[in-house]
């Protein structure tokens, strides 16, 4: 373990290369909290020719921002791929095990292969199709995080207001899913629909009532 910049913690799966790869993919997650909905993992490799300002950790940025980067991401990024994994296969791996297959994933569909994926965190997934480095608070480090991290959220904020309108009186909407007060009240009144996360305690406590 070594750190990087601002003291974040750094761990290398394999040596760091004399010569930095061309394609580095910055790679990170949305909804791992959330009692109900996906978590969308999205990775970005960022084309230094077409840089982009304003990159930060979507948690940060306010929405109408967020929308604004997610275009110019989509469009100026040398490549970039989105994933979601779905509550039941969230329930049959558990949420850190779905992450990590979804992170996976979203570098194996990039187009050019990555060199070095960059991964918000401190866990590296298995069946990597390159070297890696997990990075904790990397969303806020490498800009090829940020923009992964801003494409994943708006992703998974744009399904949760699908979901709103599939499943009405859950608030969707408004919490993503997460476990605000009215998304409990909503599950004790209404029980759980199709999109919860059944293996969370919340949503199992409500079945079980």
């Amino acid at each position: 373990m070594r750190h990087g910049r601002d003291g974040a913690a750094v761990t290398d799966r394999f040596a760091a290369a004399i010569v930095l790869p061309e394609h580095i993919a910055g790679v990170d997650e949305a909804g791992r909290g959330p009692l109900a909905g996906p978590v969308v993992v999205a990775a970005v490799i960022l084309d230094p020719a077409r840089p982009i300002a304003g990159l930060a950790d979507s948690k940060v940025l306010s929405a109408t921002r967020r929308a604004a980067l997610y275009d110019v991401i989509r469009e100026h990024a040398r490549a970039c791929s989105i994933v979601s994994v779905e509550a039941g296969e969230i329930d049959r791996l558990n949420i850190l095990q779905a992450t990590l297959a979804g992170m996976a994933r979203a570098l194996h569909l990039l187009d050019p292969a990555p060199q070095l994926a960059l991964i918000d965190g401190n866990r590296l997934p298995h069946d990597l199709p390159c070297a890696a480095r997990a990075i904790v608070r990397g969303d806020a480090l490498e800009p090829a995080i940020s923009a992964a991290s801003i494409l994943a959220k708006v992703t998974r904020d744009r399904r949760m207001l699908e979901l709103d309108a599939e499943f009405p009186g859950y608030g969707f909407a408004r919490h993503k899913g997460y476990p605000a007060p009215a998304h409990l009240a909503a599950l004790t009144r209404l029980g759980p629909c199709r999109e919860h996360r059944r293996s969370f305690a919340p949503v199992r406590r409500c079945r079980l009532a």
